[in-house]
């Protein structure tokens, strides 16, 4: 084997193995629809046991509202070090009638409808006194006493109880 071929032999060797090292580790988490599609729920024939029949519990109930389910799925991408990128998101919100259990609507919601919220880190301050350094380092003075009181030692009595 000649000089040139043995350098394109590893050239491409280096070239797959750094290639193969730069491809993304995929990851699912939540609902993985493998029979059914929560999208083949029918409006007006489905209800709530045929879509559990179909689809299984869901991954979350409404807080406000019992008769709405939603079922959720992601998937995740993390290329070597990384932070993950979330690459699809799908969200399907099936709500019921409240009195005959039917499936009255059947939304998808994916990643391009959701908004990007501005989280607001700041401390909400509390109102009350502040202590200053002086009333802190003295602040315990003249609160407890040297002498004991007449109650201690008293079988039943706690360090401290002040009856």
């Amino acid at each position: 084997m000649s000089r040139n071929a043995a350098l394109a032999v590893l050239a491409a060797v280096t070239l797959a193995a750094g290639l193969s090292a730069c491809s993304p580790i995929t990851s699912y988490s939540g609902f993985q629809a493998i029979d059914s599609d929560p999208k083949d729920v029918a409006v007006g024939t489905d209800t709530k046991s045929t879509v559990r029949a179909k689809l299984g519990s869901p991954s979350v109930q409404s807080t406000f509202d019992p008769n709405v389910w939603f079922y959720v799925n992601q998937v995740k991408e993390r290329v070597a070090f990384r932070r993950p990128q979330v690459t699809a998101r799908n969200v399907t919100a099936i709500t019921f009638n409240k009195d005959t259990e039917m499936v009255e609507t059947v939304n998808v919601y994916t990643l391009k409808d959701g908004k990007v919220i501005a989280y607001n880190n700041r401390e909400t301050p509390t109102r009350g006194r502040e202590m200053t350094v002086l009333e802190q380092l003295l602040g315990s003075v003249g609160r407890g006493g040297l002498l004991p009181r007449e109650d201690e030692g008293v079988p039943g009595s706690r360090p401290g109880d002040r009856r």
